[in-house]
């Protein structure tokens, strides 16, 4: 961090600061602890030329869920650009790792937070991103149609013209349409945090669990649970806890696949090839006839 930046930001702050140090875990953007003389405070830089509105779309999504009353987010006290560097500050939350009861309340708040629900709109007030690609969140009052046009096909398209995929191993829309109706049941749609791995939640120092780094959207809750599952799945009591919540549905399974789908074509277009393998794997198992 610069130090005209950091001049910057103790302006915005109306405190010296004391102390900077860089923190672990930022794929997308630099993150830092902010030391004053009165608290701590989080905060990301980027310089893409997207970032600063990648930022405002993180910061609409962390205040849409913090206004739930559900499940805390980090307060977001800025958000900004100063010269080619954009910036987003917020509360810290100095974090541990979970107990199982904090994995339990993670689970019913979370529950709760998709009990946020609105009928026959799946979508956003605006477009947002998964990681640094663009989101698309044009509204629909199908889930179908939703996750077929404004998830998996931009996805697809991506990953064709980036060279990760044929045009030939690309399902058409009409059969991305027809494997989903069939997996699909009646939808409610609840507002998601939209890219919930093991990375985008913290169970504070007191024990409160926060979300973080969201993707929010109204669509179908079992997306987030689908990610939660993808990369070796959250302790079993988060998950109990947030089926006393949800009536079962069968094919779940099945669901999940087609719901993870979505973020492994994320993590194809941005990371590549590693990723081809499982994407392969399920385009061929749900679309090939």
């Amino acid at each position: 961090m610069t130090n005209s930046l950091k001049e910057h930001i103790a302006n915005l702050i109306g405190n010296p600061i004391t102390k900077i140090t860089s923190l672990s875990g930022g794929d997308i953007s630099q993150t830092y602890c902010i030391y004053s003389p009165s608290n701590r405070l989080f905060c990301k830089v980027n310089q893409k030329a997207s970032a600063h509105t990648m930022f405002k779309a993180e910061k609409a999504g962390l205040e849409a869920i913090s206004q739930t009353n559900t499940i805390k987010a980090p307060k977001v006290l800025f958000c900004g650009q100063y010269e080619s560097v954009a910036y987003l500050i917020m509360e810290f939350v100095e974090s541990k790792s979970p107990s199982l009861s904090e994995m339990e309340s993670l689970g019913h708040q979370l529950a709760a937070l998709h009990k946020t629900q609105v009928e026959n709109y799946f979508g956003w007030l605006q477009d947002n991103f998964i990681g640094n690609l663009p989101q698309s969140n044009k509204s629909h009052p199908s889930w179908i149609s939703f996750y077929t046009h404004e998830r998996l096909l931009p996805q697809l398209k991506s990953a064709r013209d980036f060279g990760y995929l044929d045009f030939e191993e690309i399902p058409s829309e009409e059969n991305l349409l027809k494997t989903c109706q069939s997996l699909f049941p009646e939808i409610n749609s609840s507002l998601l945090h939209g890219d919930l791995w093991s990375g985008n939640y913290l169970i504070s120092k007191s024990g409160k669990p926060y979300l973080i780094d969201p993707a929010v959207y109204f669509g179908h809750y079992e997306v987030d649970l689908a990610m939660t599952r993808l990369f070796g799945g959250f302790h079993e009591t988060f998950y109990d806890a947030h089926a006393e919540h949800f009536s079962k549905v069968p094919q779940q399974n099945e669901r999940d696949d087609i719901y993870q789908l979505y973020y492994l074509l994320v993590h194809l277009n941005l990371f590549g090839r590693s990723y081809y393998a499982p994407v392969k794997k399920l385009l061929k198992r749900y679309f090939t006839s």
